[in-house]
């Protein structure tokens, strides 16, 4: 039996198929305000109609200057509600869930003056991965701004909760703020959160639950490992995420890597690089785990499925250069495809 086109039920969050599309910024807020807008609208609905099980919305700054740029999307402000109830609604039409991935960028905020870190610890960022080079020198937070800034996850999660997301995915990877305070390379700090790094992440996820449903799962993405000389292993990784599930996440997203320019270590570039490591996360603790990376042919997308090597297959530029991968992707699987009424002329 193939399984990419089987439903699952996490919590009270019941999916049609297997199929997730990542979170993937779209830069494309025009008025720096954070507000989706009629682009973000099109872009995320035709996902829907396309067939994807699971819709996770971007990167989404729960400040102003937590966000990647000026640009981002935010969730800071309880007039940003209205528009992502919009572009929710007309999903849940189209016969899709979705989530949204609230963050703060931390020392990676590229228009932030400075960025904030756990430590001033410069970060170091590939050219091709900024939008202005090189990144700027952080201010550490005070431990009183630490706390705030758990507020600040609570507040976003509230509204994303009133907006009417079907589920919330903290970010904890790919070098951002709840990746830096874990990461030891990073987070050189003498205080309560130097000396247990888990703890921001725990905070966070105990205020992000505490606004959601009971039936509501969170998701919680993290970079198994780190590429960075010195970086942290797989059993660090999931040592934090044992601290982290038991604070309250329902699912791990599992990539790799972002914190920095690799080192020694390499990212692999070929297809499926990442699942053993979303593999081990689901061993290890027998919850639901999304795997990522170069997961676009759909057939490596099954395999990983029907292998039990993870719960859910999440496709990023796949999605991007088609809307309606998922679509193509259950009909190469199963050979067999339900499209929408409108375009059954036109896919068979």
């Amino acid at each position: 039996m193939k399984k990419i086109d089987t439903p699952f039920k996490m919590k009270g969050l019941e999916l049609t198929n297997r199929i997730v599309m990542a979170p993937m910024c779209q830069y494309s807020v025009t008025k720096e305000d954070g507000v989706p807008n009629n682009w973000h609208f099109v872009h995320y609905v035709s996902r829907a109609v396309g067939g994807t099980g699971l819709i996770i919305m971007e990167m989404t700054g729960v400040t102003p200057e937590g966000r990647i740029t000026d640009q981002d999307l935010g969730i800071w402000d309880d007039s940003h509600v209205p528009a992502y109830r919009e572009i929710v609604d007309e999903v849940h039409r189209q016969g899709a869930k979705i989530g949204i991935q609230i963050a703060h960028a931390g020392r990676k905020a590229e228009d932030a003056n400075p960025p904030l870190a756990p430590s001033e610890v410069k970060g170091e960022a590939l050219v091709e991965e900024t939008k202005h080079g090189a990144l700027k020198m952080p201010r550490a937070l005070t431990a009183e701004e630490v706390r705030n800034t758990v507020g600040q996850f609570k507040e976003g999660a509230r509204r994303a909760v009133q907006a009417g997301f079907d589920t919330i995915e903290v970010h904890g990877a790919h070098g951002y703020l709840l990746h830096q305070f874990m990461s030891p390379s990073i987070n050189h700090r003498v205080d309560e959160y130097g000396r247990d790094l888990s703890r921001f992440g725990v905070e966070v996820i105990e205020a992000v639950k505490s606004v959601m449903p009971e039936n509501m799962p969170l998701i919680m993405r993290m970079s198994a490992i780190e590429y960075i000389d010195g970086g942290y292993d797989l059993e660090y990784s999931l040592k934090m995420a044992k601290a982290f599930k038991d604070a309250g996440v329902d699912a791990f997203h599992i990539s790799t890597g972002g914190e920095g320019v690799p080192g020694e270590l390499k990212p692999g570039n070929y297809p499926a690089y990442q699942v053993p490591f979303a593999q081990a996360f689901k061993n290890k603790f027998g919850m639901p785990v999304i795997a990522v990376g170069m997961l676009d042919e759909p057939k490596v997308a099954e395999a990983v499925l029907s292998n039990g090597h993870a719960d859910l297959v999440a496709v990023a530029r796949g999605m991007l250069n088609d809307p309606y991968w998922a679509m193509h992707a259950i009909r190469k699987v199963t050979h067999e495809i339900n499209p929408p009424v409108q375009y059954e002329r036109g896919i068979r």
